[in-house]
């Protein structure tokens, strides 16, 4: 069942890497590609990656080489106007790229067409990881990746066989998510100490990495300072100054 399948989603981060056949990954790709895209634009793009040499530079890179290392597949997801350019130029037209809505239609495509890739790997018994570390080295990964102006990297997936059974994470209750008619700030003076406790004990009583840890301590120290903040020089550096 399709709600069964989505709520029990676990990152997988080892692999029995054991790889996926070209068919394989053109039958997730094609899936995936039905995703909604805004205006029909499908500002995206996937760089599979086959050559061992460039995955071991690509593991490097988003400092995650053990899931590249063993993963049955990797991809690596971008957003994309080149090929919007160009079909502006074969009607002879010149489009403009360079918008922060732009930026916000890519990155909303790619994460859409990713999510329905993820799916449809776990609906055939594969697990997949997302790699945001990739944006630790964007100008380094595009130039390994061939990537031209106007094409960034988001994030990478990693897919394969799992290796690993890992627990899932409790998710904030749907109070906390669901907001009826109107913001309510209040709500979370009560629902996130009750959620601290709830991942306090999910911590705690995981079969692997277990730690002294809840929610809302974890995200006040991930971000009390910017990060990745060479991002705004990179994106612009690839025709995006979000004018």
């Amino acid at each position: 069942m399709v709600l069964n399948l989505l709520s029990s989603h676990a990152s997988i981060r080892t692999y029995k890497n054991d790889k996926l056949s070209k068919e394989e990954v053109f039958e997730l790709i094609a899936v995936a590609q039905h995703a909604a895209s805004s205006h029909f634009v499908q500002a995206y793009s996937v760089i599979w990656v086959t050559d061992e040499q460039i995955k071991k530079k690509l593991g490097d890179y988003s400092k995650n080489p053990q899931q590249m290392e063993t993963a049955g597949a990797v991809f690596v997801c971008c957003v994309d106007f080149e090929r919007l350019r160009i079909a502006g130029q074969l009607n002879d037209t010149d489009i403009v790229t360079d918008s922060a809505e732009n930026v916000m239609v890519g990155t909303i495509d790619v994460a859409l067409f990713a999510q329905n890739l993820a799916i449809a790997a776990e609906s055939k018994g594969y697990g997949i990881c997302y790699i945001g570390g990739v944006r630790n080295n964007p100008s380094e990964i595009s130039e390994l990746l061939n990537l031209p102006l106007n094409v960034f990297p988001v994030f990478a997936m990693t897919m394969g066989v799992p290796n690993e059974q890992n627990g899932i994470k409790p998710r904030l209750p749907v109070e906390a998510i669901l907001h009826e008619n109107g913001y309510d700030s209040e709500k979370y003076n009560t629902l996130l100490p009750t959620y601290d406790k709830t991942m306090e004990q999910y911590y705690a009583s995981r079969s692997s990495n277990q730690k002294v840890a809840n929610w809302t301590k974890s995200m006040a120290e991930f971000l009390k300072v910017p990060r990745r903040t060479h991002l705004k020089k990179f994106l612009e550096d690839k025709g995006f100054s979000w004018k």
